[in-house]
């Protein structure tokens, strides 16, 4: 007889009811951030550089996103990277650059935490927390997720089955916090040709199994730019309710993954493709207030 992964457990075998499973809670969870709500019929778009290099750099890549029609801005102050050689970061002043751009764009801003020690400054600053693949099962820093008050955009990890995917985010459910986002970004496979295997059959399973909305990063997923487009308007079409990507005005020149950021005009044209896929499939994207700025 076939089996359903539908129907696992998402709570390790305990008897104890899952936070995170829709048995527990049947109606969609929505995510509000400023004012931005995900899980809803429209679609949301998060879009900006992969980290935050310059003020130049950040300005001017927030205003393209803007214009675009982008609802929220990410960007990157700590970045965890293979090399200890890459970089980093800029710390709390890429932090103090990312909400003068919020002044300037009325973009919320989302930005990844790492560490513990960091939780309390990176939440002072970001509108909604980041948790990276690499921390998808760092407990001591899901648990602090769980006490802050301000929403986690929780990542798959690399190698993060989905039931450990869900359990994640259990943590930071049983610490208090309900409001989580999920997002597929690719797993590691033996595939070479691209950078992860998007896994966008993650979406509609974790749709029906959890009432937590799920977004999809096409730009880490892949970690090739011209295939990101592909993937961006696939993940709409299986039932995303947001998508992440990288975008930076000089792909060429960034510091951190320009071989997989989209340039403005790229970012413009799919943009303009993504809003035909919604209606397509009965949806929209969500037009951003901050676009008329």
């Amino acid at each position: 007889m076939e089996t359903n992964p539908c129907n696992n457990h998402v709570n390790g075998g305990s008897s104890i009811p899952s936070k995170v499973s829709r048995k527990t809670k049947p109606d969609d969870t929505i995510v509000s951030i400023k004012g931005v709500g995900i899980g809803r019929s429209e679609i949301v778009i998060i879009a900006g550089p992969c980290a935050v290099e310059s003020r130049d750099q950040l300005f001017r890549t927030a205003r393209s996103v803007r214009a675009a029609g982008a609802n929220i801005l990410r960007g990157g102050a700590f970045k965890p990277r293979s090399s200890p050689y890459s970089f980093q970061g800029m710390g709390e002043e890429g932090l103090k650059l990312l909400d003068q751009v919020r002044k300037e764009t009325g973009l919320p801003i989302v930005t990844e935490v790492m560490d513990t020690r960091q939780m309390e400054m990176v939440a002072s600053y970001a509108d909604m927390i980041q948790i990276g693949s690499r921390n998808m099962q760092n407990y001591p820093l899901l648990k602090e997720a769980g006490m802050c008050s301000k929403p986690v955009l929780l990542k798959r990890g690399m190698m993060a089955t989905i039931d450990e995917f869900l359990l994640a985010a259990e943590y930071i459910l049983n610490h208090g916090n309900d409001q989580i986002i999920l997002c597929e970004r690719g797993i590691r496979t033996f595939e070479t040709s691209t950078r992860n295997t998007l896994d966008l059959s993650a979406v509609p399973v974790l749709k029906r199994m959890s009432h937590l909305p799920v977004i999809v990063d096409p730009s880490h997923g892949t970690g090739v730019r011209w295939l990101v487009p592909s993937m961006a308007k696939a993940a709409v079409a299986v039932g995303a309710d947001g998508l992440i990507m990288e975008v930076h005005f000089n792909p060429e020149e960034a510091l951190c993954d320009g071989y997989q950021s989209l340039s403005p005009d790229e970012f413009d044209l799919l943009m303009a493709d993504l809003k035909k896929i919604a209606q397509a499939v009965g949806r929209e994207i969500l037009v951003s207030k901050a676009a008329a700025f």
